[in-house]
């Protein structure tokens, strides 16, 4: 072999060598990147959360935000969701005569402006569910009710929301569609004291919200009626502006809105937004 072919073949080995090295340390230097991006990543995670958090909600939401409070809790180890339930009107004015609260979650518009109007809210409101009307029966329909106008029946015990509240509201606003005049035996303050009548057997009859009859289970009965369509509540949340803990209530309505949170809403009856 001669000595230009020699000198060649140990040029080319020690090429072929320099280049392995490149490739390893390359190699350990993205290592070491990705380790740093991995720590920068860590660094900059939210903060964590703790502390109570309050929700004042529309009754017709308790058994949701109930099982939502809970899974935030299991998700945030530290937290604690506490909730006021009750008329969206009386909550309302709860919220603006001071009583400390970090959200406030309306069965309507109109008693989430209660709140809105007097500037306590941070932010703009978010719709994020519908609810429609649906009447509720003891057990088997002993009353025979099939449709709005059998409300008006003689002798039939109805019960209806009060006007001021949203299920209310909702109520007179089906009853005018349909030209319908209705005396109920007495007015609740909130929906689910509308359905505790029936639910006690103390009226025949009480215009709720689907989620409450499905809430209900086998205590009541449903009846649909069309008239429903006209008057369905829009539900909207808001972080309000004295918020004791609004890092921890921005997160509990940020999984209200998620697809987990919908998908809770959802299976108790209510209606995408």
């Amino acid at each position: 072999m001669t000595r230009s072919v020699r000198r060649t073949r140990r040029m080319l080995q020690l090429a072929g060598a320099g280049a392995a090295a490149l490739m390893a340390l390359s190699a350990c230097s993205s290592s070491s990147d990705s380790s740093n991006a991995k720590s920068d990543t860590s660094n900059s995670a939210s903060p964590k959360l703790s502390g109570n958090v309050t929700v004042f909600a529309a009754a017709s939401l308790k058994e949701s935000f109930t099982a939502l409070g809970k899974e935030f809790e299991q998700q945030h180890p530290g937290t604690k969701v506490s909730f006021n339930f009750g008329g969206s009107d009386t909550l309302a004015a709860s919220i603006t005569g001071g009583a400390p609260a970090d959200v406030f979650a309306a069965a309507s518009p109109k008693t989430m402006a209660i709140v809105t109007d007097k500037k306590d809210a941070a932010g703009t409101p978010a719709t994020f569910v519908r609810n429609q009307l649906e009447i509720a029966t003891l057990p088997g329909n002993p009353g025979k009710v099939s449709s709005l106008k059998d409300l008006t029946k003689s002798g039939l015990k109805v019960v209806l929301c009060d006007k001021t509240v949203p299920c209310g509201a909702a109520a007179q606003k089906a009853l005018d569609a349909a030209k319908l005049k209705l005396t109920p035996v007495s007015y609740e303050q909130d929906v689910k004291s509308a359905l505790n009548k029936v639910e006690l057997k103390e009226a025949d009859a009480a215009v709720v919200y689907k989620t409450d009859v499905k809430s209900a289970g086998g205590k009541v009965e449903g009846v649909e009626f069309p008239e429903s369509a006209k008057a369905i509540n829009d539900y909207p949340i808001v972080l309000l502006k004295n918020a004791p803990n609004a890092q921890a209530a921005k997160a509990f309505i940020a999984l209200v809105q998620s697809a987990e949170g919908q998908k809770v809403l959802s299976e108790a009856g209510f209606l995408k937004p």
